[in-house]
């Protein structure tokens, strides 16, 4: 799988992209997924080592593709691939922190919303609060997929933070109480890249450790165990791929 020359500053070959991307934020974890679960497999971007790669699942294109850690880097990845490469829908697929006593580590949360300290958002201009949500229709199919597989799943908002150590103490007990079921640090970018190129988007979350339980997961089973997430976003990404 040989890397294309680049052409662009995050992305090399616009017609090696699929129409629907799966977005982790290790570019490892895209390669994992692409070697597990894809068949003639090319590697379109290895631009800043963010690993990208088209391959086909049950016949159908599908691309993976790290897009990195924070909403800013999501939001650059997510805009590019949206507005310049053509891509119709993405799925972001990754880790988040338990908030919810419903929930346990390598559960998967699917996300309607997301809250966020992000500033992101303001720059849509927008007066108030701009609000992130997924695409109904993608998150309807992927929790078809969660029960057709006997998955362990919750659907519900989630917390995008700008701060993965954050300086104050009390905002979990808070986020909680007020029903968030994770903390992560994407999701409420992705969704507002969406909402502004009116494209589709969900994000699919495993549980890697819980900010009130004592359990957490080994940095080996973050990037190779999450198999009932990638497996749920893949069947989702194959019903709106070409």
């Amino acid at each position: 799988m040989e890397p294309k020359e680049s052409i662009s500053a995050s992305i090399v070959v616009k017609d090696e992209l699929a129409k629907v991307v799966l977005m982790p934020g290790d570019p490892l974890r895209a390669k994992t997924l692409a070697d597990k679960y894809l068949s003639d497999v090319v590697c379109f971007n290895d631009t800043r080592n963010m690993l990208g790669f088209t391959g086909t699942y049950k016949g159908k294109r599908i691309s993976v593709m790290g897009h990195g850690m924070g909403v800013p880097s999501v939001g650059i990845y997510t805009h590019e691939l949206f507005t310049q490469f053509g891509v119709d829908a993405i799925i972001r697929i990754g880790s988040a922190g338990g908030l919810s006593m419903d929930v346990d580590p390598m559960d998967v949360v699917i996300a309607e919303a997301a809250s966020t300290n992000s500033n992101y958002g303001n720059a849509y201009g927008i007066p108030g609060q701009l609000a992130a949500c997924a695409d109904y229709d993608m998150l309807e199919t992927a929790v078809d997929a969660a029960k057709k597989n006997g998955v362990k799943y919750k659907v519900g908002k989630v917390y995008t933070s700008d701060f993965f150590y954050y300086p104050q103490a009390g905002l979990n007990e808070k986020l909680r109480d007020f029903g968030h079921l994770a903390v992560e640090m994407e999701t409420a970018g992705l969704y507002w890249e969406a909402c502004a190129s009116q494209k589709k988007a969900l994000s699919i979350l495993s549980i890697s450790d819980h900010l009130f339980k004592p359990e957490a997961l080994s940095a080996e089973q973050r990037q190779n165990g999450f198999t009932d997430m990638m497996e749920i976003a893949l069947e989702t990404a194959w019903k709106f791929a070409e």
